[in-house]
C-alpha cells in the first residue's frame, strides 16, 4: 500500500509499520488523506479492522467522526473520542 508521506510528517515514514501502526494509519487517512488512500485504506484493511480502530481514537474532528461514522455504519456515539468529549464540553466563547 503506497500512502503519501506528507500523512506522517512527525515520524520516519519508512519505519510505519501498516499491522503495528493501523491506528496511527486509520486517523492520518481519515483526517487529512485523499480519497483514493481512504479506498486504498479499506482494500488493505477491511471496513472491520478499520471499525475497530477508528472507534478508540481519542480525538477526531467533527467532520472525520461524522465520516466516519457514516462510512463505517457506526454511531457516532461508540466512538471513544465522541464520548470524550461529551465528558469535557468546550467552554462557551460568550
Amino acid at each position: 500500500m503506497e500512502l503519501s508521506n506528507r500523512l506522517f510528517w512527525d515520524v520516519d515514514p519508512t519505519n510505519v509499520d501498516y499491522q503495528r501502526h493501523a491506528r496511527l494509519v486509520i486517523e492520518r487517512v481519515s483526517t487529512r488523506g485523499t480519497l483514493d488512500e481512504w479506498r486504498a485504506i479499506v482494500r488493505y484493511y477491511g471496513k472491520e479492522r478499520i471499525r475497530q480502530e477508528a472507534t478508540q481514537i481519542a480525538s477526531l474532528d467533527p467532520r472525520t467522526l461524522h465520516f466516519l461514522s457514516s462510512n463505517l455504519e457506526v454511531p457516532i456515539s461508540e466512538f471513544r473520542c465522541y464520548t470524550k468529549g461529551q465528558l469535557n464540553p468546550a467552554h462557551s466563547p460568550y
